[in-house]
């Protein structure tokens, strides 16, 4: 058995190697297109040269998150194609072993490469996304509106650098659009405090939220009772929905906590645990990168055509993106069950791959 050890350890290298080189190319190349869009999109608006790099570098993990699957399927092909060209894979499968054999280093390297990044980048990935975000918000969409949800209601900003006003909530209805039991913190320039607002509920209509039974205080503490009290927004129902932190802005251990606040707040969470169930199933995707790649690779061995290789794997990497594109909408519209949504692209691509490997291998 040492023999296949040592085998084994050579194939775990080899496509580890692989993916390695694709994934820096990767990377490099779509670090220089953001730089490019970011310096696009911030024209004119007298943002630092240094800051726009800061936040290339900032989206930069989110980005090589995306990537990684074609790195894993791409890199695979090259592990495999070399392997053909030197003769290696053919004197491995002269010597006995099959292609199911040769396939279990790469796929233990995959699917840990696949565990590693779910338990330790995504938090590190998550918390730069979320300082990109911001930075986007101030510098490039000049939003102000925040939200945030937690285990004591619904915290939400609005307003611009003139006047503030944060909001908090106890229970929230319709989607954020009625509030209950609600205090308003209202602000001045320079974060000056101008007064509070306490009141049983809100109601956001056009441009106002319309409050009921409410006590309104100035700054120099005097109360005033209104049994109906409108405040000025111009928040949206549309803009308090899209104020949530992105699913990818949330770290892997940090989402069930977040997805129960959003829930017991009153907001649906569905996007967030089809994202959760997303990252769950990254694994299974990279495995069944691996078997693709193999099957291409079996292909070439006895045919040749390497542009041909590279291209079939390209396309096959798209469709997977596009089938996993679709079952997300569909999951996020209700028509599919979120777990299913997020499992299917994995689980399709494995059956496609291990029936082409099954086609190369047995005939």
């Amino acid at each position: 058995m040492s023999w296949s050890w040592t085998l084994y350890r050579y194939l775990a290298r080899q496509f580890l190697l692989g993916v390695a080189m694709i994934f820096t190319a990767f990377v490099v190349l779509a670090f220089s297109i953001d730089i490019v869009d970011l310096i696009n999109r911030t024209a004119g608006r007298g943002v630092d040269s240094s800051l726009i790099v800061g936040m290339a570098l900032l989206q930069l993990p989110e980005l090589g998150q995306k990537l990684l699957p074609f790195c894993v399927l791409l890199g695979g092909v090259y592990c495999f194609v070399k392997l053909s060209r030197s003769q290696e894979l053919v004197a491995t499968r002269a010597a006995g072993v099959s292609a199911w054999d040769f396939l279990i280093p790469p796929l233990a390297v995959a699917m840990a490469i696949g565990v590693f990044h779910v338990l330790a980048v995504t938090p590190i990935s998550s918390r730069m996304l979320a300082q990109f975000s911001a930075l986007e918000a101030k510098y490039i969409k000049g939003e102000a509106s925040q939200l945030s949800i937690s285990s004591n209601g619904l915290w939400l900003r609005q307003g611009d650098e003139s006047q503030q006003s944060v909001i908090h909530a106890t229970t929230v209805s319709d989607q954020g659009v009625r509030l209950e039991d609600v205090i308003v913190f209202l602000y001045g320039p320079n974060d000056h405090v101008e007064g509070r607002i306490d009141a049983q509920s809100a109601q956001l209509a056009r441009g106002a939220w319309l409050m009921q039974d409410a006590w309104v205080s100035g700054a120099d503490g005097r109360a005033a009772h209104y049994d109906r009290y409108s405040l000025k927004t111009t928040l949206t129902p549309a803009q308090i929905q899209e104020s949530f932190a992105p699913p990818d802005t949330l770290s892997f251990w940090t989402l069930p906590h977040f997805i129960r606040a959003a829930q017991n707040a009153g907001f649906s969470a569905v996007r967030y645990r089809l994202y959760l169930y997303t990252l769950l199933a990254l694994p299974a995707l990279f495995a069944a990168m691996v078997f693709m790649a193999a099957s291409f690779s079996l292909k070439f061995s006895r045919a040749g055509g390497i542009g041909r290789v590279v291209l079939i794997s390209a396309l096959s990497g798209f469709g997977v993106f596009y089938f996993s594109q679709l079952t997300t909408a569909l999951g996020q519209n209700g028509i599919l069950p979120v777990a299913l949504a997020a499992t299917a692209p994995a689980a399709a691509a494995i059956l496609i791959g291990m029936t082409l490997v099954f086609h190369q291998e047995d005939g």
